[in-house]
């Protein structure tokens, strides 16, 4: 049993790929100034609401074009990847229809795929590797005449084995499928681009890699895909109409939108564009590399992964010895003042893959805000505790 040393005054965030806790200061600022100048979008034609309008409206272009679409009114906002995910999958998807998709999968893609299921939509899983990785040729395989949709994450929030999307899209093209895609882990700092991976949706959350407020995320959805809306109610258009207005984004945004996250997003993309998200993930790998090389030879350490690609997440996942993961993360945080992640990850098929589901594990993930000496800190806390548990 690890002993306590009591606490480190000054906490090491290393938790980033549940939700970055640092942010830009222009996000915490404009969150402050939309709390107290931001009426509700749409609602009506004073100086608030207006506004507020036109920093929703410029928030859906920057995202259209951070992920290369072509209408910034196929962007929805919602509260969160998970929200994003269940209106695709439950307002594409039939009894009957066939849908395919992977063991690396995070819960908000399981759990309405298994209701779905339930409900009589056909659910085929990808296996994978030793690695954490799947095989394409199983994806081929797998389709049938009755086979409607492609759903994958973009980035293991497990692993962080990355996935390779262009490949997967031109399959699903090429055999008239939809493309849906979870990029919780990615948006913000991986390059998307929607049309050359042809992508027929796409999820994304806002508190993760795109730096801004929690409460945030959205979808965009390629012109010409009708997703049923999971809602209906206000819009500020159409106010005699029985039903919801067809046209995007109002058809899949009833009620009024969290204006107050959306200008902390919108900061968030405007520091994301002045700094660069080729500029933001060369300095998360490196200190994801940094640190798995200091660990990487650690008797009783166990990794999990794929570390033969230098393209991937800045995630580290790890075990020491037999003990519990959430005995280490807990050593990790009283001893050290570490704040990692441990438990089953809301991936409950990798951890069946990995054969961690008792056990758990302990995950490491980086922001570029955080520095070389927070990740020498860890390196030693992991070297230290590993040595008790001999």
């Amino acid at each position: 049993m690890f002993e306590s040393k009591g606490w480190v005054k000054d906490m090491i965030y290393l938790d980033n790929a549940a939700t970055t806790m640092r942010k830009p200061q222009k996000v915490i600022d404009a969150v402050v100034q939309a709390m107290s100048s931001m009426g509700n979008a749409g609602r009506g034609v004073n100086d608030a609401s207006l506004s507020a309008s036109r920093i929703i409206y410029d928030t859906r272009e920057r995202i259209c074009r951070m992920v290369g679409g072509t209408n910034p009114r196929q962007v929805v906002f919602t509260c969160n990847s998970t929200e994003s995910l269940n209106m695709a999958l439950r307002g594409l998807l039939n009894p009957g229809d066939h849908v395919i998709t992977t063991m690396l999968e995070h819960n908000s893609v399981l759990r309405p795929l298994y209701d779905l299921e339930s409900k009589g939509t056909n659910l085929t899983i990808i296996g994978c590797r030793e690695r954490g990785t799947f095989d394409i040729e199983d994806m081929k395989k797998a389709i049938t005449s009755e086979t409607k949709m492609i759903v994958c994450t973009n980035g293991s929030n497990l692993t962080g084995n990355y996935v390779d999307l262009k490949p997967i899209g031109e399959l699903a093209h090429e055999n008239g499928l939809l493309f849906v895609v979870d990029a919780s882990q990615t948006a913000g700092v991986f390059p998307i681009d929607v049309e050359e991976m042809k992508i027929d949706v796409l999820c994304f959350t806002g508190h993760k890699g795109m730096l801004g407020p929690q409460g945030t995320g959205g979808m965009y959805v390629r012109e010409g895909v009708t997703v049923r809306s999971l809602k209906a109610g206000g819009t500020g258009v159409q106010t005699y109409s029985k039903t919801q207005p067809a046209q995007m984004p109002t058809a899949l945004e009833a009620g009024t939108l969290n204006g107050h996250g959306i200008a902390g997003l919108h900061a968030a993309l405007e520091y994301l564009e002045e700094y660069g998200i080729d500029n933001i993930r060369k300095r998360e790998q490196e200190l994801m590399w940094r640190f798995y090389e200091g660990v990487k030879d650690i008797e009783n350490v166990t990794i999990y992964g794929d570390f033969t690609t230098k393209n991937r997440c800045a995630i580290v996942t790890l075990n020491i010895g037999d003990y519990d993961s959430s005995e280490v993360s807990d050593a990790l945080l009283t001893e050290y003042s570490i704040s990692t992640r441990s438990g089953g990850h809301c991936a409950p098929l990798m951890h069946e893959a990995l054969g961690t589901v008792e056990q758990g594990a302990v995950r490491f993930s980086f922001s570029h805000y955080n520095t070389d000496e927070e990740v020498d800190a860890a390196i030693q806390a992991v070297q230290d505790l590993a040595r008790e548990e001999e």
